[in-house]
């Protein structure tokens, strides 16, 4: 018997070892299948377990890594910084900025790491994650649990030295998600708090205050409250020192479920108190559609996915209106395909990302969407991602420049981890 267990473990051995030699000698779109197929073992597991094993086997390299130019027509510039795609992973994901290096291997335009709150927390109980497969969407309601910003600090000064040393790891700007802790009475402090800590390691800093998940937190959404708020951010920002290209841009990310006044309040907010920008949208409290006769919608949460994109869309529509195309807008919200991506971009937005889609289809979902989109501009005449921005608004006349101007200057399928 002995040898019989021995010969098993052997042949097992060198199965593990073929295998491997052949995940590592294969094409990059091969690579990325074989990541993207790994989905049935991780949904055989609790939603955010497979999520902190995602994150694990990103950060140890793991996933494979796309060298791959993007086509020329992807390339864009916004807040005066430079994406090589306008694909980028939403806040959420990463929220301790532990796996920043693998997922820019992956190929997206830009990363966004948080939401990060200035002491680390639990966040809300366990079970906090529900899928909704058939939807292509999930529920959560982690409410904002983190390491802190002095962990989120030592794993960005990490990335910056290994970035430092191979250029090649930094493929396109890093954004910081900030948040405010659950049991903290002064927000803007929190929230200050996080930009003296991790402004510095940031190409763009995002006050989240749309999170469904912290009491109180969407109430500063309201026009005082949020005018306040980002003059009190904006002036921390402005009397810190900052390196030759300036202070980074800063951007609000604000919610779905808005009325009409709260959407002009906002635009109004933004342009008037010179925000450098919008992320348009968070998850939503609402139960659209098919979603409401799933059992996972009587869960608590803020709902993502595919449900999401109608709503999302339309409130990103409204802003760059109401905004005059002034604003540069992230789009985010049930992005699925270069086609959902291609009509954020329409609806106004220069930049989009996606978070609940990568979840469902895995890595070699990314470079799918990049080429969906470069044929979506292609086949409608675009030479760019900003001649498209805001073509669904033909009677707003975006300023020349829009997206460049300077750094911090005012202006059905089965899941993969979840």
């Amino acid at each position: 018997m002995f040898k019989t267990l021995k010969r098993a473990v052997l042949l097992g051995g060198a199965a593990a070892g073929g295998a491997a030699v052949f995940y590592l000698t294969a094409d990059t779109d091969t690579q990325m299948a074989i990541a993207s197929a790994t989905g049935p073992l991780l949904r055989m597991l609790d939603p955010e377990l497979s999520h902190v094993i995602a994150i694990q086997a990103t950060a140890r390299g793991l996933m494979p890594r796309d060298p791959r130019p993007d086509p020329p027509s992807l390339a864009t510039k916004v807040f005066g910084l430079s994406f090589p795609n306008p694909i980028g992973l939403a806040a959420g994901f990463d929220k301790n900025a532990e796996a920043v290096a693998g997922l820019m291997g992956l190929g997206f335009g830009f990363v966004e790491v948080g939401s990060i709150t200035p002491r680390p927390q639990p966040g809300n109980p366990s079970p906090r994650v529900f899928r909704i497969p058939e939807l292509k969407a999930t529920i959560n309601r982690y409410g904002f649990n983190n390491l802190g910003a002095d962990a989120a600090q030592d794993h960005l000064a990490a990335f910056e030295k290994a970035a430092a040393a191979d250029p090649s790891i930094k493929r396109g700007p890093l954004g910081v998600n900030l948040g405010k802790n659950k049991s903290s009475k002064d927000a803007t402090q929190d929230y200050c708090i996080g930009l003296t800590r991790l402004g510095q390691h940031a190409d763009y800093i995002v006050i989240n205050v749309s999170s469904p998940n912290t009491p109180g937190l969407r109430a500063l959404q309201g026009r005082k409250e949020l005018e306040a708020l980002v003059k009190q951010v904006k002036g921390t920002r402005d009397r810190m020192l900052w390196g030759p290209s300036g202070p980074p841009p800063l951007l609000i990310k604000v919610a779905p479920d808005l009325s009409e006044p709260d959407k002009r309040d906002i635009a109004t907010v933004a342009l008037g108190c010179g925000v450098d920008g919008l992320v348009v949208s968070n998850t939503t409290i609402q139960r659209p559609g098919e979603v409401a006769k799933y059992p996972a919608a009587t869960e608590a949460g803020g709902l993502s996915g595919a449900p999401l994109f109608p709503m999302s869309t339309q409130v990103l529509s409204d802003l760059y209106r109401l905004t005059g195309g002034r604003l540069p807008i992230v789009g985010v919200g049930g992005v699925g395909s270069g086609e959902d991506a291609y009509k954020k971009i329409r609806a106004g937005a220069s930049l989009v990302q996606l978070y609940t889609a990568f979840a469902y289809e895995g890595p070699a979902l990314i470079p799918a969407i990049k080429r969906d989109l470069a044929a979506c501009l292609a086949r409608d005449g675009f030479k760019s991602v900003e001649e498209a921005v805001g073509a669904d608004h033909p009677d707003i006349a975006r300023p020349k420049g829009q997206a460049g101007g300077g750094r911090g200057a005012a202006g059905g399928r089965k899941s993969w981890w979840w």
